[in-house]
């Protein structure tokens, strides 16, 4: 086997959540053309069946599940669903997160029902949905959570987001030595990707990221979806085989 054919993911089933739009739907499309069959999971039932529309277009099955990962039952269902639906589990992919109400705000000023819904859906739901998963996943598995480069530094007006990607990575860590040797569990650390999400919480357009953010970043320019697939794909590859535990950085310089 050459080196390009280990990051082949042929025969392997991956699950991604959050994987309607953004970064999810970018992740889910490099797998699909690593070779991978995807299961799809968002709360928006026509976006994943959009991408699995895409997904089967490239040769590969889809299957779209409608979850809300704030539901553990839900994710433990997904993880099933996977396996009754595709045959297997390989690769679970943590990617849905962020801020239900996407107001940036102090520390101070954020209130205990806001706090609760980011830990909730950025450390709480990646916690369920490893669990759910390695359950299911046979020897050589792989779970890839999706972090954020703001964990690695002070977060004003975005606390309980940066404090739980944070916990996002001590959590990878802690879960690629327990799991291990049978399942490796990394991480990706995006930095600025114009999504849907990020244009709610900044108040900017895509052409003011371009115009104030770019600059900032050593590669000047920012990130796509395709950046964080990218790495996805690498991680969950046999060409990673001897990585866990680890939270690469995709961010351009950032």
């Amino acid at each position: 086997m050459g080196v390009i054919d280990t990051f082949r993911l042929d025969g392997q089933v991956a699950v991604i959540t959050g994987a309607g739009r953004g970064i999810g739907e970018g992740i889910a499309l490099c797998l699909a053309e690593a070779g991978a069959d995807v299961v799809l999971a968002a709360r928006r039932g026509a976006e994943i069946e959009g991408v699995a529309e895409q997904v089967r277009a490239l040769g590969r099955r889809a299957l779209a599940v409608p979850t809300d990962v704030l539901d553990m039952g839900a994710l433990d269902a997904l993880a099933q669903a996977a396996v009754d639906g595709l045959g297997r589990l390989d690769l679970w992919v943590s990617n849905a997160g962020g801020a239900q109400d996407r107001t940036m705000r102090t520390l101070a000023e954020t209130p205990e029902a806001a706090w609760d819904n980011q830990i909730d859906l950025n450390l709480k739901a990646v916690w369920a949905g490893a669990n759910a998963a390695a359950q299911r996943m046979s020897d050589g598995g792989c779970i890839v959570n999706i972090s954020s480069v703001g964990a690695l530094r002070p977060g004003p007006t975005n606390g309980p987001y940066v404090a739980a990607k944070a916990g996002v990575n001590s959590l990878t860590m802690t879960l690629s030595a327990e799991l291990g040797p049978r399942i490796r569990v990394n991480g990706v650390a995006p930095g600025p990707i114009p999504t849907e999400v990020m244009f709610e919480a900044t108040k900017l357009t895509e052409e003011q990221l371009t115009q104030y953010i770019a600059p900032t970043l050593t590669m000047k320019r920012l990130g796509t979806p395709r950046d964080v697939g990218a790495a996805v794909v690498y991680l969950a590859s046999p060409a990673a085989s001897w990585i866990t535990g680890q939270t690469l950085v995709v961010a351009g310089g950032a």
